[in-house]
């Protein structure tokens, strides 16, 4: 036997075998254009900031989201010559807090950092290697194919 549980927002159905053995009965309705839990991108169509779009990638509800919406704010509706020039210490703010919790915001200069430092017990930069070795093969690769091209076009 089936039942239902609502939980907030959202609805559970638990079903049994011989309902998912019956054919779906179930309708399909449309997208709303104005339901807060649909998609909209970074920017909605009024020109409000999407603070729940996943692109922003959780930062604006983060321990330092408070921040985050403050220098972005001031970033987008920026009217100065040089855009956002007036927003440099909301974003100094941001950074300040940022860096209170480096397990959740690492700072690119730390992962770099700890990538190049060799290990301890092996005294060797092989760590280092594969990383590096990485980075200068996939741009080995692509300046060959690109050469490549280029003469390909020009014959």
């Amino acid at each position: 036997m089936s039942y239902c549980k609502q939980e907030g927002k959202d609805r559970i159905i638990f079903v049994t075998k011989e309902d998912h053995e019956a054919p779906s009965n179930a309708e399909l309705v449309a997208d709303d254009p104005n339901d807060p839990y649909e998609e909209q991108g970074l920017i909605l169509p009024n020109g409000d900031i999407n603070w729940n779009c996943p692109c922003l990638g959780g930062m604006a509800s983060g321990p330092c989201g408070s921040q985050f919406k403050e220098a972005f704010s001031c970033f987008h509706y920026s009217t100065e010559e040089v855009k956002g020039s007036e927003c440099i210490d909301h974003f100094r703010n941001m950074q300040e807090c940022m860096q209170k919790f480096p397990e959740l915001y690492p700072q690119e200069e730390e992962e770099k950092q700890s990538s190049n430092q060799p290990d301890a017990d092996s005294g060797s930069d092989s760590a280092a290697a594969p990383t590096e070795g990485s980075a200068l093969s996939q741009e080995t690769d692509s300046a060959p194919t690109s050469s490549a091209t280029d003469n390909q076009d020009a014959s």
